[in-house]
């Protein structure tokens, strides 16, 4: 798949305005929610910076409450080829699963180092959206964890088409997951966490500020005529929440696909065999078992490498 999106100039951006590179606070001086939209998690998802970078240059100000923006993993970002694009995913270990206690307490390295940095502004958040990209081609994906109350924010945002129900990562705590925001009775919290596309994919930027608008709207710190209206893109007819029931992590190199699956494929049959690991076969779980972000370009043990899903239905 050809990485046909560009690479964006942060110089300015990533200068901040809060003494952390990279790191922006945009307060009202007003009563109301502090809202967090993150990007460059993983060094090669460039959509969110370009996100970011025309939030910015909109000089859009919050009515109320607070906006931080954090451009979060510049080393990676500063190493990105597109020739190359999963070798600058990250320095030392993937940045969406440092976000626990544990973790947070060390500093061996970059990523560790980074989050330390960022931890405080991110405990201020009410509200997070985290922008990412994907490794394969794929319609976007609105991950909201389990909690009822992100996945009625997703009803409400209405958008994108394709919502996923899921319960995170064994090998790590995505910042969408960390504190509060996974805090049952912490009812004032909501976060997402935005998968745009393909990482090269030069529509994903138009695909993150549409739900940026969206977001910002729903948390009432803007009003709709603060943002410039060709953010919003039009609204799926309908949208399908997916909820991931097994989540299948390669205990070895040795795993395989029987096809080049895209994801979103639902397949109809209890025992479609769909790949092999440590030479034993990969089947679906019960009837019409949709695939959701399969991927072996970060193959290496205790990696997820696809989740499998069924419709949603509210407990």
């Amino acid at each position: 798949m050809q990485f046909s999106l560009s690479l964006p100039d942060i110089q300015k951006e990533r200068q901040g305005n809060t003494g952390v590179p990279g790191l922006w606070c945009l307060d009202s001086g007003k009563a109301g929610r502090t809202v967090m939209i993150s990007a460059l998690i993983h060094g090669n998802e460039l959509c969110g910076a370009w996100a970011l970078k025309a939030v910015l240059a909109s000089g859009m100000q919050p009515r109320r409450g607070k906006l931080i923006l954090a451009f979060c993993n510049l080393d990676a970002f500063d190493r990105f080829d597109p020739a190359q694009h999963d070798a600058s995913r990250y320095v030392d270990e993937d940045m969406n699963r440092v976000w626990s206690d544990q973790k947070l307490s060390q500093t061996q390295t970059q990523e560790q180092r980074r989050a330390r940095a960022i931890l405080p502004w991110l405990e201020q958040a009410d509200w997070l959206l985290d922008l990412h990209s994907m490794h394969e081609p794929s319609a976007p994906l609105l991950l909201t964890g389990t909690l009822a109350r992100n996945i009625e924010l997703a009803q409400t945002l209405s958008a994108p088409e394709h919502v996923i129900v899921d319960t995170g990562h064994k090998d790590g705590v995505r910042m969408r997951d960390y504190g509060r925001f996974s805090d049952p009775n912490a009812d004032e919290t909501r976060s997402l966490l935005l998968e745009c596309g393909f990482h090269g994919d030069p529509d994903t930027p138009a695909i993150a500020l549409d739900l940026i608008a969206r977001f910002l709207i729903a948390s009432e710190i803007v009003q709709e005529e603060d943002l410039p209206a060709d953010w919003r893109r039009a609204s799926p007819d309908q949208q399908r929440i997916l909820q991931v029931t097994h989540a299948v992590v390669a205990p070895s190199m040795n795993v395989s696909f029987s096809q080049n699956w895209q994801g979103l494929e639902t397949l109809a049959k209890a025992g479609t065999q769909i790949g092999q690991a440590d030479d034993q076969p990969l089947l679906t779980p019960y009837d019409h078992c949709t695939l959701v972000m399969p991927s072996l370009r970060q193959l290496r043990p205790g990696v997820t490498v696809v989740r499998l899903a069924q419709d949603y239905a509210p407990s």
